[in-house]
């Protein structure tokens, strides 16, 4: 990547963490309007967009009419508040765009920012209204909840019948949270507003309108730029410069937060990620794809986080280190009928210490009774020391120099049979750590091809031919693992080092990101003003074979039933993701010839035993039950309905808990029985058996 006074290079090539201190009083409504010098920063950023972007794309007017539709549903995701008239009386617009941008016009964002304003007005004051009727919650009709992919209601009309379901649908949802609480110990001292579910509603609303009526005007170019280049891939974006400070924060060693990777969808926040080490990891209950609807602290009632953006709700979930912090959630695995349950969490710092390589020396019965030894090591991310690395520290600390260390200590005692890497929920990191762990386990060879605007460039293993250990070796990975994780699995597969075990496929990143400041370039076209910094993609990722990771990722050699593939995760999920494509194999020698041929006894074996597994047949119960509660498209408005589902449901969760041996009112985390690893054990003790002698430490100088 490019490396000049210009630009700020990512290293990390993983997905970008943002780890959820107290939301600051915002001033008063001001009157926004596009500045002198909003026009400069959009000129310079479309010009960097047309220029740096791996694709090169023009702004033309087959993208600016894809910018139309996506700023509108920027503003507006699931079609609740403007009209097919609303967007008509901007349709002149819709080819002109990219030009606009270009010559620094973003009056359009702004005219349309003010409609929006004045929507969500008349929703309050409708609300405000409606509610006074006291409306049915007992009625016998249903709610369309996610009209993201709806026509938007022709007029103001049928918008209000939309917003009577939905107000009724959020005054169930309070009902049911109350009526949890009562019934169950579960929400015992949880902290749960005592008001009344029609106060808390107009509450929610008041607070959400508050947020926007607080913006600034270069919050609304934020959001307008930012829709461009989402436009290009969902990776690149435009940061305000308050919004840069928040990044910079994050990039730090440590946070006080509970360590989650958030993103906003369809009006919630959603939870993308658990970060291993943090307190949520820690805690297990939250979960991936979890909904986050409100955020209390200890000391004050819930503030309502729908429709909140992201980074407001990360600046109320963040405060003082060992502080409480109280989510109420909408668990993904209960689809639709969920309830909201409260998650108390203790804020710690999240720091990258904490997510280290670690591991564990299994002892795994072998066909004829003698137990083998298998050593199994979790890697979160790829990390490294770069300063410490740099300034020629002997032991900066690196996620190969960890995972080499753990393999000696393992091998003091004697030798290793065999050798797990689980890469699961590992997002990536340091591309340079990629490549050298690979080389651990081969000779030497090409690890990685990267392709940018100058040509293709081949990152290979430069250790002169050290392996540490080249014994059997099995790596575990599930949709989580991206970027520079899909890179070590990929290569390991290439050079039938190993085999690979997971969910159907990686999560598919296979982009590179830099990150370009503006100032530098406003700077030349007048006075030097506070700009922000575009971050854009300006590489891809191909393996020795010549195929992208991008979208597909890496295929695992066994697959295993999961949740997480039936979930809307990975990069083939992101509108606008860049596509996959192939470029010229290098040259390489693989490691184990025979291993193609092992790989289908290996699987026909542990496809039996998950056959014949009590535990994955419960897996497989509750994933066909999320199936169903996943393409449910409209909910009951009938409180007394709804609640009987949620009490059915509740049963069968229960049951299966139980046969899993979860206690259900507990955080599942520790209690839980990984069904994965135990699999994986039982198919690297079959891997071993049919293999080889056990692995050694090679002779060599590292």
């Amino acid at each position: 990547m490019t490396n000049n006074r210009f630009f700020k290079p990512l290293f990390f090539c993983g997905l970008f963490f943002l780890f959820a201190s107290v939301l600051h009083a915002a001033a008063k409504p001001k009157v926004l309007e596009p500045t002198q010098e909003m026009a400069t920063i959009s000129r310079t950023a479309s010009f960097l967009l047309t220029s740096h972007h791996f694709t090169q794309k023009k702004i033309d007017e087959e993208l600016s009419e894809q910018l139309f539709d996506d700023f509108f549903k920027t503003l507006d995701p699931i079609r609740m508040f403007f009209t097919q008239q609303d967007i008509a009386q901007f349709e002149v617009s819709k080819k002109l765009l990219g030009s606009q941008i270009r010559k620094g016009d973003v009056q359009f964002a702004f005219n349309v920012f003010k409609l929006f304003l004045k929507r969500l007005d008349d929703y309050e004051h409708f609300t405000e209204n409606y509610i006074k009727t006291n409306p049915s919650l007992n009625q016998e009709d249903e709610f369309e909840f996610n009209r993201a992919k709806l026509p938007w209601a022709a007029d103001p009309a049928e918008l209000h019948e939309i917003w009577k379901k939905k107000i009724r649908n959020d005054l169930i949802l309070l009902e049911l949270l109350d009526r949890s609480r009562n019934e169950t110990t579960a929400f015992k001292d949880k902290k749960i507003s005592s008001k009344p579910p029609r106060e808390r509603t107009l509450q929610r609303i008041k607070q959400f309108l508050q947020h926007y009526r607080e913006m600034e005007a270069i919050d609304v170019l934020e959001l307008y730029l930012s829709s461009m280049t989402k436009v290009y891939d969902p990776h690149s974006e435009y940061m305000s410069p308050r919004s840069e400070e928040d990044f910079n924060i994050t990039m730090k060693l440590s946070l006080v937060g509970i360590g989650a990777l958030l993103t906003n969808e369809d009006g919630y926040t959603k939870i993308v990620k658990i970060i291993p080490g943090g307190p949520a990891d820690l805690d297990g209950r939250l979960k991936a794809e979890d909904r986050i609807i409100a955020v209390a602290q200890e000391d004050s009632e819930p503030v309502d986080t729908l429709d909140m953006p992201v980074n407001k709700v990360v600046n109320l979930i963040r405060g003082k280190e060992n502080t409480k912090v109280f989510l109420t959630v909408l668990e993904a695995s209960k689809g639709s009928s969920a309830v909201p349950v409260v998650i108390s969490l203790i804020r710690k710092n999240v720091r990258l210490q904490e997510s280290e390589a670690s591991g564990k020396v299994y002892d795994i019965p072998s066909k004829n009774g003698v137990k083998k030894r298998v050593a199994v090591l979790t890697l979160p991310s790829f990390y490294i020391d770069f300063a410490a690395a740099y300034q020629g520290d002997a032991n900066y600390k690196s996620s190969t120099r960890d995972v080499a260390n753990l393999i000696k200590k393992f091998s003091k005692d004697a030798p290793l049979d065999g050798l797990v890497i689980d890469l699961r929920t590992n997002g990536g990191g340091s591309l340079l750590e990629a490549v050298t762990l690979t080389g651990l386990f081969i000779k030497e060879g090409p690890v990685v091809q990267v392709r940018d605007q100058r040509g293709k460039k081949i990152e290979e293993d430069q250790d002169n031919g050290f392996v540490l250990y080249d014994g059997p070796l099995a790596v575990l990975t599930n949709r989580f693992s991206a970027s520079a994780a899909e890179i070590f699995a990929g290569a390991i597969k290439d050079y039938q080092r190993g085999i690979i075990l997971g969910d159907s496929k990686t999560h598919g990143k296979g982009t590179v990101q830099t990150l370009i400041e503006l100032d530098r370039y406003t700077a030349f076209l007048g006075p030097k003003i506070p700009s922000g910094s575009i971050k854009l993609t300006n590489a891809k990722f191909y393996r020795i074979n010549g195929a992208s990771t991008q979208l597909r990722g890496i295929t695992p050699d066994i697959i295993f039933p999961s949740f997480t593939d039936n979930m809307d995760i990975g990069e083939d999920k992101l509108p606008h993701a860049m596509r996959w494509d192939t470029i010229q194999p290098v040259e390489y020698q693989v490691v184990d010839p025979r291993l193609p041929s092992l790989i289908p006894i290996l699987r026909e074996r542990a496809l039996s035993r998950v056959e014949h597994s009590k535990e994955f047949a419960a897996l497989k119960h509750d994933i066909e039950t999320f199936r169903k509660i996943r393409d449910r498209k409209t909910v009951s408005l009938n409180l007394e309905k709804r609640w009987k589902e949620y009490l059915a449901e509740k049963k069968l969760q229960d049951e299966q808990d139980k046969l899993l041996r979860l206690d259900a009112d507990e955080p599942k985390k520790n209690t839980a029985k990984d069904l994965y690893l135990d699999e994986t054990l039982n198919v690297m003790a079959d891997y071993i058996d049919i293999n080889a002698p056990k692995g050694k430490l090679a002779v060599g100088k590292q």
